[in-house]
């Protein structure tokens, strides 16, 4: 688009002022071309001539010079270029240029901003992976949202993605949510048994208890203690995993698979102490690479060595296996299937576990590189103008279901993918429900069913609008028109951006920009009943608008009305 003929046209001008001996470096920096924060430094502007200084020990006016002398014929592309102190080039580009380009847009709309950056690669996505403990909260549908955006995004850009669920269903922590569940069933039985220390709590705990599943587990244990609990905790994951199931798939947040911690413990000698399966093989090759040892009667992983703060345990003293050492596994697993990138998004009390996992990856003779870990930052919610009071070790907290039926699967999407995750997010439940200008996806959405409203407004009226293909030429010629057209235009850059840094938000930010202009332009232009060029023009870079936003709403799983 417009930014890759600066570029094309920056590289040959490079090439003509060395070619003349004006400039010396051997080869062209990083391109950087931004738009300027002021509308009168142009439409674009690069620091290219800074970039270049130190290696040409020459003032960065002076390079500016030699670049804008050079830079090819751009009748009809450029209106002007300026240099602009300490070393700017900024660019002015013909309003009729622009115009022309819209073209793209306008030939398949739905394709708009598409790309092959990925070219086929295969990328695994491991996202929520919330234990099976408990409801999925907040913090997780901040998690959902965004690895569903992030996997819509980069299938956008030509990638194939696998999107993983990891179900914790093996350890302690499952048992510990059996007897929970046993002790408030007989509890609510009137039977004086005294609750787990450290057992889960909440309304959910006090549902199933009361469930007939949980009944027919108790029935099944035949009054053994340990039989009972090991029923209960089937039946109650199953349970939990189908209420999780149920919480993502009304969050429109799909996976093709669901992977079991308990499938990498099945068949195959493991280490020592049983069949660990692939848990047992992962350790057998740390073992055998001479990065684990022994003290104390447990098992330690030498991560230290590989950039950890201190070794780990892999092997308790009584010969189980450790959390980290499934995880060893799994990523041993991922490895084992041949995808070109793994992605994993974690909530930010992970940021510590990082290390040790890209240490044994680095151990086990794989590239850690090939691994992204995204952490997501904690969410709270507002009120009622007060902040909700939550505590998952209580009990007490938002479940994602309960949010999403307060303010919509739109609204609770679009907040969630608001902020870039590595920051806090608070989440205002009273504005997501708002329907004005206030509400960021209100007011994107009303953007789109107003382009819906206008195209059936001008049916109505005989204009023509399915054969909108290119704006007539001279029909948009307001300053406002022109920086509409290029805001449609950066559309391309803004997805291919998104999908580089892993950053589904900047599709949030790019939306309401463009929904602000659009909105403003709308309100102070008439765009039907005008000189048939001008309605056309007009249609055309409205059709666009509406392009770029059902295309970047549906990035964000999040619905483009027609009507509101």
């Amino acid at each position: 688009m417009v930014r890759d003929v600066l570029e094309d046209m920056l590289r040959e001008a490079f090439e003509a002022a060395r070619g003349k001996g004006e400039l010396s470096a051997p080869e062209l920096p990083s391109l950087l071309i931004e738009i300027p924060p002021n509308e009168d430094f142009g439409d674009y502007s690069t620091n290219l001539a800074l970039l270049l200084a130190k290696t040409e020990r020459k003032a960065p006016m002076m390079i500016a010079e030699r670049l804008k002398e050079n830079l090819p014929p751009s009748a009809g592309v450029l209106a002007e270029v300026r240099i602009e102190k300490p070393g700017f080039l900024n660019f002015f580009m013909e309003p009729a240029f622009l115009s022309a380009q819209l073209s793209e847009a306008l030939r398949a709309p739905e394709r708009f901003g598409r790309s092959d950056m990925g070219a086929g690669q295969s990328v695994h996505l491991e996202f929520v992976s919330a234990n099976p403990t408990g409801p999925l909260h907040v913090g997780h549908g901040r998690g959902a949202a965004l690895g569903d955006s992030l996997g819509r995004l980069l299938e956008f850009c030509g990638y194939r993605v696998h999107r993983e669920y990891y179900v914790n269903d093996a350890g302690n922590q499952m048992e510990m949510l059996g007897e929970s569940i046993r002790a408030r069933y007989y509890i609510s039985k009137g039977k004086n048994l005294r609750f787990p220390e450290g057992g889960y709590q909440g309304k959910y705990i006090e549902e199933i208890a009361g469930l007939p599943i949980t009944a027919d587990a108790i029935s099944r244990g035949g009054d053994d203690e340990k039989q009972e609990t090991r029923e209960v905790t089937d039946s109650t994951m199953k349970e939990m995993l189908r209420r999780i199931k149920k919480s993502l798939d009304d969050f429109r947040v799909p996976f093709d698979e669901w992977f079991r911690e308990s499938a990498l413990f099945e068949g195959g000698e493991g280490a020592e102490g049983g069949e660990w399966g692939q848990v047992g093989e992962a350790l057998a090759a740390l073992e055998a690479s001479s990065n684990l040892y022994e003290e104390n009667g447990a098992k330690w992983l030498k991560s230290a060595d590989y950039g950890d703060e201190k070794n780990r345990v892999v092997v308790r003293e009584d010969g189980r296996p450790t959390y980290l050492a499934s995880d060893i596994a799994y990523h041993r697993q991922k490895y084992g299937r041949g995808f070109d990138r793994c992605i994993n998004i974690w909530g930010a009390d992970h940021h510590g576990y990082l290390p040790r996992v890209r240490a044994s990856i680095e151990m086990l003779g794989l590239d850690p590189d090939r691994l992204r870990v995204l952490f997501v930052q904690f969410v709270s919610l507002r009120r009622g103008g007060e902040p909700v009071q939550m505590s998952t070790r209580s009990g007490k907290f938002e479940e994602l279901a309960t949010v999403v039926e307060e303010v919509g699967v739109d609204a609770a999407r679009f907040f969630f993918l608001l902020r870039s995750p590595d920051t806090t997010l608070e989440f205002d439940l009273d504005l997501a429900k708002e329907e004005s200008s206030e509400n960021p996806v209100y007011y994107v959405q009303y953007a789109h069913a107003r382009t819906c409203s206008l195209f059936r407004q001008a049916a109505a009226q005989g204009v023509s609008v399915d054969d909108l293909d290119a704006p007539p030429e001279g029909g948009l010629t307001l300053p406002e028109e022109h920086k509409l057209a290029r805001a449609v235009l950066e559309w391309p850059h803004t997805v291919r951006m998104a999908a580089e840094t892993l950053e589904p938000h900047r599709i949030s930010f790019a939306l309401i920009a463009l929904a602000k202009q659009f909105h403003g332009y709308y309100n102070r232009q008439r765009i039907l009943e005008q000189e048939p060029t001008v309605t056309r023009a007009r249609l055309c870079l409205a059709r666009c608008v509406q392009a770029v936003i059902a295309n970047g709403l549906e990035l964000l799983g999040v619905s483009a009305p027609e009507k509101m």
